[in-house]
């Protein structure tokens, strides 16, 4: 069996991602009880910290009979300037998978190069990609499906607006990202996703008006305007966002029975009116929940039935 790695979105074709949903929704429904993980382990190389990924893996591994080994990057060799591809070579002699959450996304890729055993993307600076897989597999469970739906993204260009934007046209939706001037999606990332749009013959839309963006739109999502190692821009972000805060206003303009998420945590009050992650067309919480599902289905889809080579 071929090793595969998870880094993008677009890494899975929308045949492998509708299966792989199918999977976990008979995993939520408690309709699977196989546990292919029976005597594997998946190593979790942490370099930010976390509480959804780490956990949803952890828990994830262990209800397929597996285990996760937490590995903070100061805890390993890689925190001491060991090469990732010695740590790749070493970690593939040991375990049978690897996730990674850290900040530069060719350390993702670099790892996954070296290593002989499929390496899952927990996040980067580039890309979010487990998360905006359950954030999709959120939506068919409220909306009933994707074609013709239109997502809204309101806030930062970051990456969980990259992969929203390769992840809307893979099922069929639609997406509009508006964020203030200065903090625009990566332009490779826009210039990939309008070109599978266009093949999808879905539309990908970048503007600076949220009216734009969320007018009849079926979701509406943001997240906090700073994230983890952004720290140090808070104030001057805090003042470029000024007017940014998804309210009850601005989810006024969308469809009535349009859905909000957010990946979290959430700093209510800021990106986000409390009343509004608070209200009934919030589904964060399933949004939440839903990592763990589709985590696994995940690690089902690329560790089950393989065994390490040299």
């Amino acid at each position: 069996m071929a090793k595969r790695d998870f880094l993008q979105i677009t890494d899975f074709s929308r045949k492998e991602v509708e299966q792989l949903f199918d999977l976990a929704k008979r995993m939520k429904a408690r309709a699977y009880r196989e546990t292919p993980l029976a005597g594997k382990t998946l190593a979790m190389i942490f370099a930010k910290s976390s509480t959804r990924t780490r956990v949803s893996f952890e828990v994830g591994a262990y209800q397929l009979g597996g285990r996760a080994l937490f590995l903070s990057s100061k805890d390993i060799q890689i925190g001491r300037g060991e090469p990732i591809p010695d740590t790749a070579r070493v970690l593939s002699r040991y375990v049978d998978g690897i996730m990674i959450r850290t900040y530069d996304h060719a350390e993702v890729e670099e790892l996954a190069r070296f290593s002989t055993i499929p390496v899952i993307n927990g996040l980067t600076d580039l890309t979010h990609p487990c998360q905006v897989l359950a954030d999709l597999f959120t939506v068919k469970e409220h909306l009933g499906g994707w074609e013709g739906k239109r997502i809204a993204w309101v806030g930062d260009g970051n990456n969980m607006a990259h992969s929203l934007m390769f992840g809307a046209p893979k099922v069929g939706m639609n997406i509009v990202v508006a964020t203030p001037q200065g903090y625009e999606p990566n332009p490779q990332v826009v210039a990939q996703a309008t070109a599978d749009a266009k093949a999808a013959g879905t539309k990908i839309t970048v503007t600076h008006s949220i009216e734009e963006a969320v007018d009849d739109a079926d979701i509406i999502e943001t997240d906090v305007w700073a994230s983890m190692g952004q720290e140090e821009e808070s104030e001057k972000r805090r003042h470029d966002f000024a007017g940014w805060q998804v309210d009850k206003r601005v989810m006024s303009l969308a469809r009535k029975n349009a859905i909000f998420m957010h990946c979290l945590p959430a700093h209510r009050g800021e990106e986000v009116a409390a009343e509004v992650i608070d209200g009934k067309q919030s589904v964060i919480f399933d949004e939440a929940e839903n990592r763990l599902h589709v985590q696994k289905a995940i690690m089902v889809m690329l560790m089950k039935g393989r065994k390490r080579s040299k």
